[in-house]
Order: structure tokens, then C-alpha cells, then sequence
């Protein structure tokens, strides 16, 4: 991965960035990171916002535009939305629903076979994390101070799929709490599809 390429996914992962963070991590200049910036900024590839920061003064923090965005794409989103929409005529909502509920179960018994039950929370989730990143979503897990876990998801591969019918997004959630166990609870607390750059789900310990 070339240095603008790096730079994009950094953006990606990270969210909005200054370009001396992303000298930093890009082990580069800052002159250099302003440089691959400029060039993606031409390219119609990020934007930026001027924030003020602690003292007032302003501060450049660079963000990917849809375009930047798009440069990691939905999987199959043209058919997938034709097979949605075929499925709703010839079926009906209840043939969705069915549709939806098999994938639920295909999932779930796939996340079953690597994830322990035995194992702490931070390690079921941190595997699950493993299997999602596998599957498009550039996935994470974040250990919290207070025992709970994020779960985030940068990238969601069946996003045009889950725009036209959120349940895709409700069974997923159903999921996680099931696969996790009964020891934990599962929230979102940012959602792609309601304007977040990303998906997070918060894993709580329970009793």
C-alpha cells in the first residue's frame, strides 16, 4: 500500500485527522502528510474543517469525503438491492423476513464455531471482531476502563443491503447478543446509516 493509499485508510479507520497526526502515523513529514492531502483534496477524495482547539487556535482536521468513502465499497450493492427487491414481489415481507432470519442463523452458527464461552468477555469479543474484520467491516475491539468492550466497525460491506431494509442491521444486533452470551449486554452506540461515520457497539458485563 503506497503512502496515498495509506493515508486514505487512515482516514478511514481513524476518522477526521490532522495532517501532523497523520505524519505521525504514516512516519512521514508534515509537509509531506499536507502533500498527500492536497493531491487527495484535488481528487475530490477528502475535505477538510477548520476546529479551534484548546486555546482557540485553529486546528485542520481532514476527513474522507463519499467519494473517499466509496473507495472501499459495498459488496455486490447493484444485485443485492435487485435480489431485495425481486424477493419482496415474488414473496412478500414475510419471504424477507425468512430470507433475513436464514442468514441470521448461517451467521450466528458461524460466529459460534470461534468464539469460546469459556473464554473472558474482552477475548469472545475481540474474536467475533476477528471474524467480522474477515468479512469487509474492518472491524476492532476496544477494551474500556470501566469492563466493558466497543466493538467497532469502520466499513460496512453490505451497507446498500442494510439501507434498504434495516432489519438486516436489527438481525445482526440480535447476534451479537446471542453469540456473546448471556453475561453481557449489547447496544449500538453509533450507526452508520444514521449519519455516524461507523457502526460501535458497546458489550456491557452483566451480574
Amino acid at each position: 500500500m503506497n503512502t496515498a493509499e495509506q493515508t486514505l485508510f487512515l482516514l478511514k479507520m481513524r476518522g477526521p485527522q490532522t495532517a501532523q497526526q497523520l505524519a505521525a502515523l504514516l512516519d512521514i513529514t508534515s509537509m509531506g502528510a499536507r502533500r498527500q492531502l492536497e493531491a487527495a483534496l484535488e481528487r475530490g477524495l477528502v475535505d477538510f474543517e477548520d476546529v479551534a482547539d484548546k486555546v482557540g487556535r485553529p486546528s485542520r482536521r481532514w476527513q474522507l469525503t463519499p467519494a473517499g468513502h466509496a473507495r472501499y465499497p459495498d459488496r455486490h450493492a447493484g444485485l443485492t438491492l435487485e435480489l431485495i427487491a425481486q424477493v419482496k414481489t415474488l414473496f412478500g415481507e414475510e419471504g424477507l423476513d425468512k430470507l433475513i432470519g436464514a442468514r441470521e442463523r448461517s451467521s450466528e452458527a458461524a460466529y459460534g464455531k470461534l468464539i469460546d464461552p469459556q473464554l473472558a468477555l474482552a477475548q469472545r469479543v475481540d474474536s467475533l471482531a476477528r471474524a467480522r474484520d474477515g468479512e469487509g467491516y474492518m472491524a476492532h475491539a476496544v477494551p474500556q476502563d470501566d469492563g466493558s468492550v466497543l466493538l467497532v466497525e469502520n466499513h460496512c460491506p453490505i451497507c446498500a443491503a442494510a439501507t434498504a431494509c434495516q432489519n438486516f442491521c436489527r438481525s445482526e444486533l440480535a447476534i451479537f447478543q446471542r453469540v456473546l452470551g448471556d453475561d453481557c449486554t449489547v447496544e449500538r452506540s453509533e450507526y452508520l446509516l444514521e449519519g455516524g461515520r461507523r457502526c460501535v457497539y458497546r458489550i456491557v458485563p452483566v451480574g
